[in-house]
């Protein structure tokens, strides 16, 4: 699990280094999770001997890094 956390720690590092901002709302947030969501049903949505599971890893990874990057910017 360890392993995991960091990869997605490291994709939200990457993409905060890429747009140089925050999520401009909630919204926006919303949009970018969905966009990974749907990438990830995509993977699943294939016949199981179709699965790639290295990319439907790579998705989910970074559905988990959009989760952080919003949990990071909410107010307190």
């Amino acid at each position: 699990m360890d392993k995991i956390i960091k990869l997605a720690i490291t994709e939200a590092k990457k993409a905060e280094d890429k747009y140089q901002r925050p999520f401009a709302s909630e919204h926006e947030f919303y949009g970018v999770l969905m966009e990974e969501i749907d990438e990830l049903w995509d993977e699943i949505k294939k016949k199981e001997q179709d699965y790639d599971y290295k990319k439907m890893k790579k998705e989910a990874i970074q559905c988990i890094a959009v989760l952080l990057r919003f949990t990071k910017q909410i107010k307190t």
